[in-house]
């Protein structure tokens, strides 16, 4: 019987360290998009539109809320989109108010994972620092936080379909309403190729990577109370 050699010639082959750094920007973009569209759809539940439950979408399963574009974006950009969640604004007491508080509701959500995510990096880093796992477990937690506050950030541009569109467009008339929303199935290219060109992304990145410092001290915060409770 001849041996099989090639199995462990590939295996060698792998350059695991890629597939980890991956990894770790794979399962905090999906922590981010889920809980995001999670929040559109229960707080769309809770307005009077039962839309999203009846589809499916008041899940914390991934695969539900994934578009696979989208994700790539976050991956590579640190921003990009999910699935949108199907809200119908007509099944609200007022339709563009509703709208506009479902749509803010992604955005909260991804601020509020940044800040969790910030300070369990802090109340965690004394105990995992030093060993490999728990730095990767550090370096998930903290990409988990700056990935969710540029997802916030980019949802609440302007630009449809993105949720700061649905808060401007509130403010619109009716009729002024109803004719943007017409259009707002291109957005998504429009967006595509303003990120990918540099022309959008840019400037994105900077006011994310300035608004993330502004929140690093809380990790700090939170690793100065670990510390003080328990190894002072």
């Amino acid at each position: 019987m001849k041996p099989i050699s090639g199995i462990k010639t590939v295996w060698e082959g792998l350059d695991f360290s890629y597939l980890l750094s991956i990894i770790l920007a794979v399962i905090p973009s999906l922590i981010c998009i889920t809980l995001h569209e999670l929040s559109h759809g229960l707080v769309a539940y809770r307005l009077g539109d039962d839309t999203a439950k009846n589809a499916g979408r008041l899940t914390l399963n991934p695969l539900r809320h994934l578009d696979p574009m989208g994700l790539l974006m976050m991956v590579v950009f640190r921003f990009g989109w999910a699935k949108p969640v199907p809200v119908n604004m007509f099944r609200f007491k007022n339709p563009k108010r509703g709208m506009a508080i479902t749509a803010l509701a992604g955005p909260l959500s991804n601020v509020v994972i940044t800040l969790v995510f910030l300070l369990l990096y802090g109340a965690l880093y004394i105990p995992l620092e030093g060993s490999a796992a728990g730095e990767y477990f550090l370096e998930m937690l903290e990409l988990t936080a700056y990935i969710s506050l540029g997802f916030a950030v980019f949802n609440m541009l302007p630009f449809p379909p993105l949720d700061g569109s649905k808060v401007l467009f509130s403010l619109m008339s009716d009729e002024g309403y109803r004719k943007l929303m017409r259009y707002e199935r291109y957005g998504s290219l429009a967006l595509l190729l303003l990120v990918w060109t540099g022309i959008l992304g840019r400037p994105l990145s900077t006011a994310v990577r300035y608004l993330y410092r502004l929140l690093v001290p809380l990790a700090q915060w939170a690793c100065d109370g670990v510390y003080s409770i328990f190894y002072k």
